[in-house]
Formats: C-alpha cells, structure tokens, sequence
C-alpha cells in the first residue's frame, strides 16, 4: 500500500467542528479571544486529519517568511561552504531558514535566482556577486522593493548596501611580503579578471608589496586567467616559457595556485626551492597538497555569521540607511610548505 499525502485545509478542520474557517486559523494561532476549549478541539482534529500549513499563503499574509535568500557563485569551493555555514547560524539562531541559489558564476544564472526570491517572498538576499556580472539591475530591483540586500566577498559600493568583505588588498601585500621575506626577487602574479574588485585590490596589494621592498615591477611576470584551475595551469604555463622565469608566485586564489603547482610539477620544478608559491582564500584542500598551500585566510564563517547579522540589525532600524556599512574583516597568513625556502 502506498502512502498518500493528506491535503487538509483549514476549511476541512472548521466543516468537522461546525465553526467558521476564522475561528480555526484564530485558534490555530492562539488568538486570546478564542476559548481554550476551542483551541484544544481545533489543534487535536488539526493532528487527527494530518492538517500542515501552507507557508507561502502565511507569508503572503503576515508579509514575511522568515527565510534569507542566499546567492553563491560556486557550492564547489569551500568558501562559500564556509560562508553559508556562518549564515545558517545566526539565522537558525533568530528562527530563520535560508534557502541557497548556486549562479554557478554566470550573470543570466544570478539573475534568475534573483528573480526565483523575489517570487518566493524572501525577507532578505545576502549575495557574492558572480564573476561575470558587471550590470546590477537585478540587484537595484531588490533595493527598490524595499527587501535588504547586503553583499558578502564580492561586493559593489555603487549599489548603496550593506557589505562584509575581506581586506584583499592587506592579504595581497602580507603574501608578497613574505614571498620577498623568503628572499623572492622575481615574483609573479597570477591574477583573475580586473572588473572584479577584490581580485583588482589583491593585484594592488602585490605591487606596493614589491614597491615597498624595492623591487621593480615587471609586467612580465603579471599574467591574467580566469580564476580556476586549468587556468592556473596554463598562465603557469606562460610564466616558465619567460626567458626569465619566476622564483615565486602570488596566485589570486587557491584553485589557481593549484593549477600552477600542477604545471610546476610537469615541468620537473621543484616547490619551493626553485619557485616559491603561495595562494588565497584558504581552501580546504591546501593542506593536504604536497608540498603543502601557502595561502590567506578570509575568516568565512566570520564573515556568513557577519553579513547575516546586518540582516537581522537592518529589522530594527532602515533596510538601506543613507550610510551603508562596510564591514572589512583582517586576513590571516597561513605559512606552510609551499612557500617557506628556509
């Protein structure tokens, strides 16, 4: 025997006791006018006839869902993982639920997921903007309706909201620090794409790092991808065909480095003594690679419990103040095999 799905209603519930459908879902919310004999018959033939609310309409009719609409580009890199678990938190906290689109770092994916919110009456979308968005208009339509919005790692101050990012920058010149430390004299940069801001703030970080320590910048040994890594691979790939070949490189994120490493191992280099390397983010492969991933910790679930945080702040005051909140979070060097040549 198959089991079947009760479709109870609470008009179902009333035409069982001869009451109104009012007097159900008042009883139903233990509305003080209604006796508490009502309230028990009413929640005791609720259990027997398997009645379950309906969520949405209940939404629709207090205007809010408790739920915080979540926009990842990747649910394949742990920082985002990490991210959302910070979220999940604070929203299980103050009894909220958190629903997750993946944009898979594509423009017409985030917007979709932007629409699929906006129809699931969503009470706030907490997002890392997608690597190949530069048009905003799905975002500036969230701010219009009035739902909070608060961007979280990839952020755009020309929106007008909330955000909780990472110093990029200070990770990017403390890793080319201790690569010049190591005593690097020709260090790379492998960067991501410039229109993203905290790939543009790190390449920021890695030439006042080598300005601050007198080393000229060859622009040379600056090459671009596209963040993962195959495309670590081949810009390594570049980088060693250079008459002058690199001692050290600062990848723009882990997935690249590793991509770099591979190609470094191909191509007989041995890490670090002939080329030092170190990445960014922290994931969580680094650690067991061999030689072990150098890398810049971006504190996530700090940073997932903080950006749902100004969620819950923005209930008791303006969803978007003439003064949004930047919020920057200090990096931290993890120094492993990768990168120390002493």
């Amino acid at each position: 025997m198959s089991d079947t799905i009760s479709k109870a209603t609470i008009q179902d519930i009333a035409r069982e006791l001869n009451i109104t459908a009012a007097t159900v879902s008042r009883a139903l919310n233990n509305h003080p006018a209604i006796k508490e004999a009502t309230k028990k018959a009413v929640k005791e033939t609720a259990v027997r006839l398997n009645y379950r609310p309906n969520k949405i309409a209940s939404s629709l009719r207090l205007g809010k869902s408790n739920i915080i609409g979540v926009i990842i580009p990747s649910a394949e890199i742990n920082f985002f993982g990490s991210v959302v678990h910070g979220i999940e938190k604070v929203a299980n906290e103050n009894n909220y639920n958190v629903l997750i689109y993946q944009s898979n770092e594509l423009y017409e994916y985030e917007k979709k997921g932007v629409h699929t919110f906006l129809q699931s009456q969503v009470d706030a979308v907490l997002a890392s903007i997608s690597k190949e968005t530069i048009n905003l208009e799905h975002y500036a339509e969230i701010k219009k309706r009035g739902i909070p919005l608060i961007f979280f790692d990839r952020a755009n101050d020309n929106l007008g909201v909330s955000s909780v990012v990472v110093d990029d920058y200070a990770g990017a010149f403390e890793a080319t620090k201790h690569l010049v430390q190591q005593g690097c004299k020709r260090i790379a940069h492998i960067g991501g794409q410039q229109h993203v801001g905290i790939f543009n703030q790190r390449l920021k970080g890695y030439i006042d790092a080598l300005n601050v320590h007198n080393i000229t910048v060859d622009d040379d040994l600056i090459v671009y991808g596209k963040v993962s890594i195959e495309s670590g691979r081949e810009c390594m790939q570049k980088l060693l065909s250079s008459p002058k070949k690199p001692d050290a490189v600062f990848a723009v994120e882990d997935f690249t480095a590793l991509g770099a490493m591979q190609a470094m191992k191909d191509a007989g280099i041995k890490i670090p003594a002939d080329i030092a390397i170190i990445g960014f983010c922290n994931e969580a492969f680094g650690e067991y690679l061999t030689p072990s991933l150098s890398t810049v910790n971006q504190k996530t679930v700090i940073m997932g419990e903080t950006a749902a945080r100004l969620f819950f702040d923005s209930l008791r005051g303006d969803a978007y103040p003439a003064h949004p909140r930047k919020l920057i979070l200090q990096p931290e060097l993890i120094c492993r095999e990768s990168s120390r040549k002493y």
